[in-house]
């Protein structure tokens, strides 16, 4: 997983984002003003840069400029044409608006960390060993057969383990925005998936609202 810098000078959105990281296994360091953003990536060397424009010191489009060569992400609540251009065209890998969902966000430091080759698609649990690349699945070095949308279904779980997904939200991050069937498929598949996989403890069904994958860190 990768190592990711936190500079939002807000505490309680700096610590809800780490919290986040923490959960589907990334590390990270927590920095709260445009100084020590510099300071810490300069002195160590992370794979992604999550950077608020608004920040005590030097503001985030300062901040950039000392640190060209590791990927951004900005976060800010500058919500303008010319403030989103400008974070892109000093080479910004992306701009999310605050308030933003926690699973957006988590899905697009996934989508950058895998444009830069920072992301790992290895993942094992137990016996199993998942290769999100090659979208291959082995249990105890046995290639297991999964259905296209098994696999789908089985990448979001990875990508937001330990965080609780309802039906619905499963729905939209495998199946997409269009799909027009009944949550309950998301029933059918997950009990295929543990099945197959062996993870009948791992795959926990939250009450009322729908799965996690549980991943002792």
């Amino acid at each position: 997983m990768a190592k990711i810098l936190i500079v939002e000078d807000d505490k309680a959105i700096n610590a809800l984002i780490a919290k986040n990281l923490k959960l589907v296994g990334h590390s990270y360091i927590q920095v709260f003003n445009g100084v020590d953003a510099i300071t810490t990536a300069l002195e160590n060397p992370v794979d992604l840069i999550l950077l608020d424009i608004m920040l005590p010191g030097l503001n985030g489009f300062e901040v950039i400029k000392k640190i060209p060569f590791t990927p951004v992400i900005f976060i800010t609540a500058k919500d303008g044409l010319e403030h989103r251009l400008n974070g892109l065209s000093l080479g910004a890998d992306d701009y999310i608006v605050k308030p933003f969902e926690m699973l957006e966000l988590l899905a697009r430091i996934e989508a950058v960390l895998r444009r830069t080759q920072k992301h790992s698609t290895a993942f094992a649990l137990d016996n199993t060993e998942i290769d999100l690349t090659s979208r291959t699945a082995k249990v105890n070095g046995t290639t297991i057969d999964l259905s296209p949308r098994e696999f789908e279904l089985l990448e979001v779980l990875i990508k937001n383990q330990n965080i609780a997904l309802s039906r619905e939200k499963l729905l939209e991050l495998a199946w997409g925005y269009d799909y027009g069937g009944e949550t309950r498929t998301v029933d059918t598949h997950i009990q295929k998936l543990r099945s197959k996989l062996g993870w009948e403890n791992h795959i926990k069904t939250i009450y009322k609202l729908g799965y996690r994958l549980e991943v002792q860190k």
